[in-house]
């Protein structure tokens, strides 16, 4: 009793050592913030709060314009993927062919590229198309940066619905629509919205095809956030505050929607 108890209380201990670890740069960041340029500098704990750096940011940047250029794009983004991702998912699901998951496997295996090896190519194709610096090109590069992880987490989530269902409602007169529209996404509506969760998660978060495929009109806050770094050096105060401002929207968003994410990702886990 007491040796599993010891167990209990060790394993507590970890957790919470692990996730003070994790949260601790997210609290330093915020500590720093309301911090002087010459305190930034200083390890200390102890200091007398000031929001200086926040008023800098916000009289040097519109910072609304580049929170909504962010809420545009992820949104946009994970709206655009998830509408060819559901029709992919579907298609591999339960009209799967014989290279599937050949193809499945190739779509995973393109995150393993390093962004910046197409780089040039998609710069070149954007600027031929009027992309660059427009919100309607970085919705199109974030659909197409998070789909294999998209199609690949739906296909998982289809999996999971047996197929009878589905065909006694083809057996009913079902098409192929109805079959999606009524069938299938209500079943698998909590693992839709957890993928849909984990993707503005990660369309907000994304800097490098926003600091090279945008300068201003289309901006969001990871741009907002590099334009505190200058030739003259970093002004971590600043820097931390303008870090503070970005991501303090999707950590709240992401603390409110956690019960549902966990509910989505976990879907299916038990039959």
């Amino acid at each position: 009793m007491a040796a599993t108890a010891g167990r209990k209380l060790g394993m507590a201990v970890l957790g919470w050592g692990v996730a003070f670890l994790l949260f601790f740069p997210i609290l330093w960041m915020f500590l720093v913030s309301f911090k002087t340029e010459s305190e930034a500098i200083l390890p200390g704990l102890f200091f007398t709060p000031t929001t200086q750096s926040y008023a800098q940011v916000l009289d040097r940047a519109d910072y609304l314009n580049f929170a909504l250029n962010s809420v545009v794009i992820s949104v946009g983004g994970t709206v655009l993927a998830l509408a060819f991702a559901i029709p992919a998912a579907y298609v591999m699901s339960f009209h799967p062919g014989k290279r599937t998951r050949g193809t499945l496997l190739w779509m995973l295996s393109t995150k393993m590229l390093p962004p910046v090896g197409v780089l040039v190519p998609i710069y070149l194709i954007f600027r031929q198309l009027n992309l660059l610096d427009s919100r309607t090109g970085m919705i199109i590069i974030y659909a197409l940066m998070n789909l294999p992880i998209i199609v690949w987490m739906l296909f998982t989530f289809f999996k999971e619905v047996p197929k009878e269902i589905l065909e006694a409602g083809r057996m009913d007169g079902a098409g192929t629509a109805d079959e999606v529209r009524h069938i299938l996404l209500p079943l698998t509506l909590p693992g839709i919205a957890s993928t849909g969760l984990l993707s503005l998660i990660l369309c907000w978060n994304e800097a490098f095809w926003s600091l090279n495929l945008t300068t201003s009109t289309a901006a969001p806050l990871t741009a907002f956030i590099a334009s505190f770094s200058s030739p003259q050096g970093l002004f971590f105060a600043k820097l931390s505050a303008a870090s503070t401002m970005a991501v303090a929207p999707i950590l709240i968003f992401g603390w409110l929607s956690q019960k549902q994410l966990v509910q989505g990702l976990t879907f299916g886990a038990v039959k």
